[in-house]
């Protein structure tokens, strides 16, 4: 597989997530789709790591090894995602103890 093929699935799954986020009312579910946006973000760079930055020669030997910017950026995403997931799992729980339902209209009246 090429460099085209992982940004099509990327933005495949992006748009996935992205129409998922605006349409659904569960909020829950809107967590996954946020999910989903992260996980395109991540392997598109990834992608981009592995075939448009070059590869380095380490101490002049000859021996050549990849330059893992893509992979540690998606480490930083992959932590984000967790306490984004974290956040957004205790507004649930609160969701659900104050209005006994998950759906985001009713997280404006949390701010009362």
């Amino acid at each position: 597989m090429g460099l085209q093929q992982f940004l099509i699935i990327g933005a495949i799954i992006f748009f996935i997530g992205l129409f998922g986020s605006f349409t659904k009312r569960n909020t829950i579910v809107v967590l996954m789709c946020i999910e989903l946006m992260f996980n395109a973000v991540n392997l598109t760079a990834v992608a981009m790591s592995r075939y448009l930055i070059p590869y380095s020669s380490v101490n002049g030997s000859g021996i050549e090894e990849s330059i893992l910017t893509g992979q540690v950026f998606s480490i930083f995403i992959i932590t984000i995602a967790a306490a984004e997931i974290t956040v957004g799992l205790a507004i649930v729980i609160v969701l659900v103890r104050n209005f006994k339902s998950v759906f985001v209209s009713d997280a404006s009246e949390l701010k009362y």
